[in-house]
Parts: C-alpha cells; sequence; structure tokens
C-alpha cells in the first residue's frame, strides 16, 4: 500500500523540478517580452542554480535547530512566494533578482526531505522512500514541463510561475496534512554536519557532479534554439520534444539505478560519463538530421537523470554522518552544474555561432568529469563479491 506521508515530499519535488526545467524551454518567449537575448536569458537559469548553491548550506545550517515539518514549510513558503513574484517582474533585472532568491530553498528541501525519507521508512526501504520523493522531479520531467512548456508558449510564460507557485501552496496543504511531526537531530549543528568537507573523497564527487553532469545542461538550457533552428522542428511540437526527453529521464533514473546495484556505483558513474561525452558529440555533428535529433533527445534525456543514484550512492558513501548536508551540497553540486553548462554553453552563442556549439561545450565538461570519475574509481571503488571472497580466504589463511 502507498504510504501517503511520502506523498508532501514528491508534490514539492514535482514543483521544484517544474520551476527548474520548464524555463529551458520557454528561453525565446521570455527573451522577446524582457526584450533581452537568448543567451541572457540563460543568465535566469544560472541565477536560480546560484540561489540553490548558496541556500543549501546556509538553510541547512540554520535548520537543524528546528523539527524538519517546520523547516519544509517554511521553505517552501519561500519557494512559493518567489515563484509567486516571478510570475509579475517588469524587467529583466528584477526578474535576475527574484529567480535567485527562488532558489533558495531548493537545496535545503530536498537535504531535509532525504533524511525525512529515510527516518518515515521501514527498516530496508530507505532508498525506495527517498526515490519515491524524487518521482516528483521524474513526473515534473516527463508530464509537468512539457505542459506548462506548451501553456506558456501558447499563451504566455508568466502562466508558467503562476501553475508552480500553485503547486507550491499544494504542497505546503499537503506538507500540513500528511507529514508527521519528527524531532529535531539534538546532537547536530552546523559544524558538525560540515565536517564531511574534510575528506577528498566528498570533494571528489561534488566535482563530477558539477563539471562532468554540467555538460548535459549545456545541450538542455538552449535545447529549444537547437530543435527549432538546427533541427528545424515547428516551435508548436516544442511540448512532444520536452515530453520525449522527460520519457528519457525517467527511463534513465531507472537504468542508473539498476546498473549501479550491478557494477557498483563507482564504475556505473564512471561508464554514464562516457555516454554522455558520446551522446553530446552526437549533437553537435548530427543535429541537422531531424530523426537523429530526435533520437539524441532521448538519449540525452535518460543520461541526464541515470547519474543520479550512482553519485548519490557514492556521496553517501563519502558522508555517512552528515547526510542532510551531503544531500543539499549534492543539489548544490546539480544546480552548479546548471550555472556552468547555461553559462558556458552561451559563450559560443554570444559569438555568433550555431546553436549545436553549446554541446561541444557539453563534450570538454564531460571529458573533465569522466577523468575524475576514474580517479575516483581507483582510490574508492567498492570491492566486488571476488575481491572480498580473496579477503576472506586470505584471512583465513593467515589464522
Amino acid at each position: 500500500m502507498f504510504d501517503k506521508r511520502i506523498l508532501p515530499l514528491a508534490i514539492g519535488g514535482l514543483a521544484i523540478g517544474t520551476t527548474e526545467f520548464t524555463i529551458m524551454g520557454l528561453l525565446p518567449d521570455i527573451a522577446k517580452t524582457l526584450q533581452i537575448t537568448i543567451p541572457q536569458a540563460g543568465h535566469l537559469i544560472a541565477a536560480y542554480a546560484l540561489g540553490v548553491v548558496i541556500g543549501a548550506p546556509i538553510l541547512i545550517g540554520y535548520s537543524v535547530k528546528f523539527p524538519p515539518k517546520k523547516v519544509l514549510l517554511a521553505l517552501m513558503v519561500i519557494f512559493t512566494i518567489f515563484n509567486a513574484l516571478s510570475a509579475v517582474a517588469p524587467d529583466y533585472n528584477s526578474m535576475l533578482i527574484i529567480r535567485f532568491l527562488s532558489g533558495l530553498p531548493h537545496g535545503a528541501f530536498f537535504g531535509v526531505g532525504t533524511v525525512v525519507a529515510s527516518r518515515m521508512a521501514g527498516k530496508g526501504k530507505e532508498a525506495l522512500y527517498i526515490s519515491l520523493m524524487f518521482t516528483g522531479l521524474t513526473v515534473a520531467n516527463l508530464a509537468m514541463v512539457p505542459l506548462v512548456t506548451y501553456i506558456g508558449h501558447e499563451f504566455h510564460w508568466r502562466w508558467y510561475f503562476a501553475i508552480v507557485a500553485v503547486i507550491g501552496i499544494a504542497t505546503l496543504l499537503a506538507l500540513k496534512l500528511w507529514l508527521p511531526a519528527m524531532e529535531k537531530k539534538e546532537d547536530s549543528h552546523f559544524l558538525e554536519e560540515l565536517k564531511f568537507l574534510k575528506g577528498k573523497q566528498s570533494w571528489l564527487v561534488l566535482m563530477i557532479t558539477a563539471i562532468g553532469f554540467g555538460g548535459l545542461f549545456t545541450w538542455f538550457s538552449y535545447i529549444t534554439p537547437l530543435m527549432t533552428v538546427v533541427s528545424k522542428i515547428e516551435s508548436s511540437y516544442m511540448a512532444y520534444v520536452m515530453i520525449l526527453a522527460g520519457g528519457g529521464m525517467v527511463v534513465g533514473n531507472l537504468a542508473g539505478g539498476f546498473l549501479s546495484d550491478k557494477l557498483g556505483p563507482e564504475k556505473t558513474c564512471s561508464l554514464l560519463l562516457f555516454l554522455m561525452m558520446s551522446s553530446l558529440a552526437g549533437v553537435f555533428f548530427l543535429s541537422q538530421y531531424q530523426s537523429i535529433s530526435l533520437v539524441l533527445t532521448f538519449i540525452c534525456g535518460a543520461l541526464s537523470m541515470s547519474v543520479a543514484a550512482p553519485i548519490n550512492i557514492m556521496m553517501m558513501k563519502a558522508a555517512p554522518k552528515s547526510e542532510m548536508m551531503a544531500a543539499a551540497f549534492m543539489q548544490a553540486a546539480f544546480n552548479i552544474a546548471n550555472a556552468m553548462g547555461a553559462f558556458l554553453g552561451g559563450i559560443p552563442l554570444e559569438h555568433g555561432l550555431p546553436y549545436n556549439y553549446p554541446s561541444l561545450v557539453g563534450v570538454g565538461m564531460t571529458v573533465i568529469g569522466l577523468v575524475i570519475s576514474i580517479i575516483y574509481f581507483y582510490l574508492y571503488r567498492s570491492p566486488n563479491l571476488n575481491e572480498k571472497e580473496i579477503s576472506v580466504e586470505c584471512a583465513t589463511c593467515e589464522q
């Protein structure tokens, strides 16, 4: 039977996923209204991501003093207010500031939510409950993002932010009604939560996420002009393109978890980064072929979510005593990836190059992430079954 206590966290993930990813499909519309260029509109993505990066550790550090339910309610109030304000922002500068403020509660919500989900779960079901929380994020990419992209394109992009605010209100009601009250973590404080950053292992995971994963955001940030200008797909069909990418994300999320269980998270991470590099190279060279471009959209969408399971497992291993702060930092790292992808991907566009060139920048970023991932693999890889058996046999021989 489905546990409705997890539903508020899933709805919150739906709200966050909708606001974070819908903007990619509406950049040309926003740019036209605000009288800015598409690369400048891309800075709104970077501003939100910067808010996540700054807000995650600060708000988590402060929130450990309070019960988790109150913290989640407060974070969603902030999120809802600033998304509502985004719907009425009069100009580019005010929108830039509001998007930054909208991003502040993002990482902290998932950081606290991860711990709450694991506490609600029965023994041995922690990973299942955490994945159920992130189901909202997956559904956002599959259904809400294309739907809201269509509404924003056909009517006005400001409806996009209004819809997100409504989902935020629904999250607040669900949190109030269904999320159980929990005690705060008595023995935790800000400096204790930050201790995991002393280890090299944690920093390698964060670097893999921020740089390697950022390669895909060079593609996703400018997917609309890529598909409409380079692949010659009608703008009215972009909602279907986003459904295709969202379907890939659902498949990739499941596949990443499956591969991680079979191969180990370290080996899986390296494999997925290699596939990201290859697919982004395919986008650069083959996007002018419409059918191939659509196939690559599904593949890149799948790869964008496939890395979530293995990379989070790697971080959990690196920070076993600071799970809340580590989860928040992972969200910060994903959004650094978002910001770097949008910013660096926009550089060739500012110099007049075609819309397939951001993916070439992404190839370079994934190569760097792959190199770091291989280094991590050799330093911290999980021993496979044969290695464990050998170590047991050696210990027996010594006795």
